[in-house]
């Protein structure tokens, strides 16, 4: 297994000269953080290569399938989900910093792309590129804590209407109706109103499909793994059934094809096909800056910008915080570390990259990296056996893809996107946090709407729920004689009204007025408007004859409000002490 990754060097203090700061930039260490191969290649094992060829060559039969789905999701002609699915293999291989992650295409981001391509490869690309550069710029200026403030209840509920979003956007392929929508609520009206326009053979070979994944799906799930007990022929007929489980997606797609190929050299083409796509390997070129319509208007490039508009800031961030997050939870689950900017970088590279094949915007899959893991992979080199079956399926198989019935690439996805509809989840947040649901019901809404309006809303509301903490901080209040107030947090700018209102409410407007012991053991920062108003604090306590002391300072904190110079200040190291002086002070 691979080792865990170093991290990226930090400052190193006390270098003062220009040389040894240059010798530092330029060690084998920055190199080692930059490229990542550097700390696994040298240690590679033979028995690395076995496991590594395995796993690519299990999640490249799985790839294709789904890229080919995924691309229907973007509403890209399917060889756009190949364009997309190799160049994260090679690039990844030599910048990531988790052994399991697969960088391609996936739902929610064929679903975003759809939302702001509307089916236009030129566009597709383009975005690709814009998006590549975001990500690259964010990583270089460590800007990866930016995710930070998209909070789980957010993200759960964005992914939770992109499954419902996608899955349902499947079931007019299953049915084998064509011109519907995309408009998520005029796609569920009018495929309702047009079941009877059905076509029967693309109905029963799509349930089929359907029934036949979950099936093998639940086989996988409920195999209890071989002991060194097992007789060798249980435990090859273990390894049988496990792998078939495993590409379960490729053996649907490939019997699916057959069948509709069966019935099309009969003279009875019942099932809607993917039908023709173009043939071998993209060419390397720059992505288009511009476009040119059907009726020779020219398209600028300034303004296709333009039409992205908000999805050059939600789908860089989206691919970043899914592919993350993903990582993180392989890297815990395998006991090693990632480095998070290096992650961003790669992510981004991959996509600047990959719009020079015609590929649209890319990042980690979960289910994938889920069967890359569970495979055995030991390096990320299993990305490079992957990119290779995904190139030799371009190359040569392109030809049988015009056969595939859109109906079981439809039930591919609808599988794929199932396991994303976490019903639990609302369970766990009306348990632990109940006001969590309002970010995630306003993200699931609001996306079925706009998707960007979801993910918009969702982070506005998690983010006025975070400053009325910060503007409303608790305040514990005892009452021994002299009152006692305990900051439960910081003190900034917007708190200062708050706490004005309760030493007001509490001490001064009582009758009669009552001195006031504030501690403050855990603030650690102030602002010029909490010394300000702590200054107007201090008058008005000394105007009415009674006292207000702090306690607990910190020496960050006591040495700004010392050096403010306020008025009739007094500080202690404990409450007790506090509580002498103001006792001391009453009698």
């Amino acid at each position: 297994m691979m080792e865990p990754l170093v991290d990226r060097p930090g400052p190193q203090i006390g270098r003062s000269s220009l040389g040894e700061r240059m010798a530092s930039c330029c060690s084998y260490r920055t190199l080692q953080a930059w490229l990542p191969i550097l700390t696994w290649l040298p240690k590679y094992r033979l028995s690395w290569l076995q496991m590594d060829l395995i796993a690519g060559l299990t999640v490249g039969l799985t790839t294709v399938p789904q890229a080919l789905a995924y691309a229907e999701v973007a509403g890209l002609p399917v060889q756009y989900g190949l364009y997309s699915a190799f160049m994260g293999g090679f690039i990844y291989t030599f910048l990531g910093t988790s052994k399991d992650v697969t960088l391609g295409p996936t739902a929610i981001m064929s679903l975003l792309c759809a939302s702001y391509v509307g089916g236009d490869p030129v566009r597709a690309v383009l975005l690709s590129l814009l998006c590549g550069t975001i990500q690259t710029a964010m990583a270089l200026l460590r800007l990866g804590f930016l995710l930070d403030f998209i909070s789980f209840p957010v993200i759960k509920g964005f992914t939770c209407a992109a499954a419902v979003t996608i899955g349902f956007g499947q079931v007019k392929n299953v049915l084998g109706l064509k011109d519907i929508p995309h408009e998520f609520f005029l796609q569920v009206y009018y495929t309702f109103y047009r079941i009877p326009e059905a076509r029967i053979g693309d109905v029963v070979l799509g349930l089929l499909c359907l029934c036949l994944l979950v099936t093998l799906q639940w086989m996988k799930s409920t195999l209890e793994p071989p002991s060194e007990q097992d007789a060798p022929l249980t435990r090859a007929a273990h390894t049988l059934v496990w792998g078939i489980a495993t590409v379960r997606n490729a053996l649907v797609v490939v019997a699916a094809s057959f069948v509709a190929f069966s019935w099309n050299a009969i003279g009875s083409p019942v099932f809607t096909i993917t039908g023709k796509a173009s043939q071998g390997l993209p060419p390397f070129r720059a992505p288009p800056l511009s476009e040119t319509t059907p009726n020779g208007t020219g398209i600028s490039f300034g303004e296709i910008v333009e039409d992205f508009g908000g999805g050059l800031a939600v789908i860089p961030f989206m691919g970043v915080l899914e592919s993350i997050a993903i990582a993180k939870a392989f890297a815990s689950q395998n006991d090693y570390r990632i480095d998070a900017n290096q992650e961003l970088f790669a992510i981004g590279l991959t996509n600047i990259m990959g719009s020079f094949v015609s590929a649209y915007p890319v990042t980690g899959s979960f289910g994938r990296t889920a069967v890359n893991s569970q495979t055995g992979v030991c390096t990320p080199a299993g990305g490079i056996v992957t990119g290779v079956v995904v190139l030799l399926s371009l190359a040569f198989l392109m030809p049988a893809f015009y056969y595939i019935p859109k109906a079981s690439l439809a039930a591919v996805i609808i599988c794929a996107v199932a396991p994303m509809v976490d019903y639990r989840v609302v369970i766990q947040f009306w348990r632990i946090r109940k006001l969590d649901l309002v970010p995630f019901l306003i993200t699931f809404l609001l996306s079925f709407w706009e998707v960007q309006y979801g993910i918009v809303g969702g982070v506005v509301v998690s983010g006025l729920m975070l400053l009325y903490n910060v503007a409303r901080p608790s305040i514990k209040v005892c009452d021994h004689g002299v009152l006692v107030m305990e900051l439960d947090s910081g003190l900034s700018f917007p708190s200062t009204e708050y706490l004005n209102t309760v030493l007001y409410t509490q001490a001064l407007q009582a009758s009669p007025p009552r001195s006031v012991v504030l501690d403050c053991h855990h603030v650690n920062t102030v602002d010029y408007t909490v010394v300000n108003e702590l200054r107007d604090l201090l008058r008005q306590f000394k105007l009415r004859g009674v006292g207000l002391v702090f306690s607990g300072l910190q020496y960050s904190v006591l040495e700004v409000l010392l050096a403010a110079d306020l008025p009739d200040f007094r500080h202690t190291a404990s409450v007790e002490a506090a509580l002498t002086i103001l006792s001391g002070n009453t009698q």
